[in-house]
């Protein structure tokens, strides 16, 4: 089998989207499927430096990942995406799709232009679709009525959480698998003997809280000592952050982008990741990387993370309450014992659930069912 993996965002800036194709690219060569993975790419120069404030990875996409245009950043889901709206993406597009004769398409967020929506046109195989945000989605006010039938060519239909399911359902109902976001699970990870550090992972997008956690960062370095890790955000944009709030820094360490070994480094060499997002996540997808590397948690309770979340892997909070943050992270930084505890639980949480091992043979499974024309009949079945 051969499926072509479709993202309509670009491949330079990190995002739960991108990380996930990534992952499920692995996990089904795995399996034996041919993959390829169709997104977008803003190669290093000044064009790049214009339409993005934030530095990313620049270098060529690797063997198996096909670039088809460069990318905007377009305000969506109080997020800031990297969206591939360039007039070239049709031609490209259409030759990558006629070269390749894929057996399959697996079109991410099937509803984002341009990628996503000209995969759905211009297919002329078995089409699987996986949902993965949640809320409003403001857009598809106009989406469903430019282009909402082109789901109607859809031969299945996944989405990441319950969450993503009734968010899309409202617009589009129909019968949704529900297929977690997947993690890599290391091989070993030790819930003791960490550095005393905590970790953010996200963009600088209002949604993923990043504020609420600086606003509690002084108190808390100053009592425990830690260091925080902002992973994922831009430097410059942290630093203005704090200007205009008047926030201290000391403690504070922002390294931007990293790489995929090097974030799993991170995570397994600190004490715990902070999640402090206000809203508009669909899956906790940052907790069962942290549950992975058993990494407990302090973070927002909030519809996208509830599904996720668990009392013994780690401490919920008010979103947007830096009060009840600060105690949250000081409480567990403070109680080693219970710390330890919590990563042990986490970790056997994310093998037992969240494994691509066991994702990806989930997928497999779908992919044969819908190239028999049968996903919705078992669906029924069941």
């Amino acid at each position: 089998m051969k499926v072509g993996i479709i993202v309509p965002y670009s491949w330079s800036y990190w995002g739960g989207v991108l990380e996930h194709a990534q992952n499920q690219a692995v996990a089904l060569r795995e399996l034996g499927v041919e993959t390829r993975t169709i997104v977008g790419s803003d190669p290093p120069g000044r064009l790049t430096r214009i339409l993005h404030p934030r530095s990313g990875r620049h270098d060529p996409p690797p063997e198996g990942v096909i670039a088809v245009g460069r990318s905007v950043i377009v305000p969506a889901n109080d997020s800031l995406p990297n969206i591939i709206l360039a007039p070239a993406v049709y031609p490209r597009l259409k030759r990558v799709l006629e070269r390749e004769r894929f057996d399959l398409i697996h079109v991410h967020e099937p509803m984002t232009p341009a990628i996503a929506v000209i995969a759905l046109a211009l297919a002329r195989c078995t089409t699987v679709a996986t949902f993965h945000a949640s809320g409003n989605l403001g857009w598809m006010k106009v989406g469903v009525h430019l282009w909402g039938q082109l789901l109607d060519r859809l031969d299945a239909r996944i989405a990441v959480s319950e969450q993503a399911r009734a968010s899309i359902a409202r617009w589009k109902p129909g019968h949704y698998e529900i297929v977690p976001n997947g993690i890599v699970v290391p091989e070993q990870a030790e819930a003791a003997g960490r550095e005393n550090k905590i970790v953010f992972i996200g963009r600088h997008d209002p949604r993923k809280g990043l504020l609420t956690l600086l606003k509690a960062w002084p108190d808390i370095h100053r009592r425990t000592g830690a260091t925080l890790r902002v992973v994922g955000a831009d430097p410059l944009s942290v630093r203005l952050l704090l200007a205009r709030h008047r926030l201290h820094e000391a403690g504070l360490e922002v390294p931007g982008f990293l790489s995929e070994e090097a974030l799993s480094a991170e995570l397994a060499s600190a004490k715990l990741l902070v999640a402090p997002s206000l809203g508009g996540e669909s899956f906790g997808m940052v907790l069962t990387r942290a549950f992975a590397s058993a990494t407990p948690v302090v973070a927002s309770d909030i519809p996208g993370y509830r599904d996720v979340f668990e009392e013994r892997a780690g401490v919920a909070v008010p979103p947007g309450d830096h009060e009840a943050l600060k105690q949250a992270v000081i409480g567990l930084l403070e109680d080693e014992p219970r710390r330890e505890q919590m990563g042990a639980a986490a970790r056997v949480i994310a093998r037992e659930r969240y494994d691509w091992r066991d994702i990806g043979r989930r997928l497999l499974s779908i992919y044969e069912l819908a190239i028999e024309g049968r996903f919705d009949a078992d669906a029924a079945a069941k």
